[in-house]
């Protein structure tokens, strides 16, 4: 994942790391600070379904765009590519003044999207899915806005959630941050009987 990006424009500077716990402070200290985001992959449970469908039953749909926003969101299209990859500061400038349903159609369009994805899925040791595949693993992250607050950034749900604020010192991997998101996320999955399969990987600066 951290040639990908590399090769689509983030900084050298940055790269993806494995996070092997979320309590043990001797796994934890693997990982590079301050965190910028979380990646977190888990299956597509039922838990998950009637949780997301009760929390976005009452919400409108999301529908900014512009500078003024404070994450940039992007619906889910595309079928086993939650994680759609092109030109980073080609995406952000072409995306950020259209809405949510504009952003969508302009990642399912891109050919570079397309051209990035299958490089990205060859390259592994394991046969990708193809895009019509039934796939039940499903991706959502977490990433901290300048404003200081914790986002979840799901395309499957009508646009991104504020999970909370966090102090000036607090990255998403700090106590508050994983209480606030991915713990919460997982505690739900744990009380209503759910699976709790997941991995897990920080957006950090590079030991290289």
């Amino acid at each position: 994942m951290t040639k990908l990006v590399h090769n689509l424009g983030l900084s050298p500077t940055l790269a993806f790391h494995d996070v092997y716990s979320l309590d043990d402070p001797s796994l934890l200290a693997f990982v590079p600070r301050p965190v910028y985001a979380l990646l977190l992959v888990f299956p597509v449970t039922e838990t998950y379904e009637k949780a997301r469908t009760t929390e976005d039953d009452p919400l409108p749909e999301y529908n900014a765009s512009g500078s003024g926003e404070e994450v940039l969101w992007f619906r889910q299209t595309i079928r086993n590519a939650c994680a759609p990859s092109t030109d980073l500061a080609n995406l952000i400038t072409s995306a950020l003044p259209l809405d949510p349903s504009s952003r969508a159609q302009l990642l399912e369009t891109s050919p570079s999207i397309a051209q990035a994805h299958a490089s990205a899925a060859s390259g592994g040791d394991t046969v990708a899915p193809s895009a019509e595949a039934n796939v039940d693993l499903h991706f959502v992250a977490f990433v901290k806005s300048p404003e200081n607050n914790l986002w979840e950034l799901d395309g499957r749900r009508k646009g991104p959630l504020n999970r909370g604020k966090l102090g000036d010192n607090e990255d998403v991997l700090a106590e508050k941050a994983l209480d606030l998101g991915v713990r919460r996320f997982l505690k739900r999955e744990e009380e209503l009987g759910g699976d709790l399969r997941f991995s897990l990987v920080a957006l950090a600066p590079s030991m290289d």
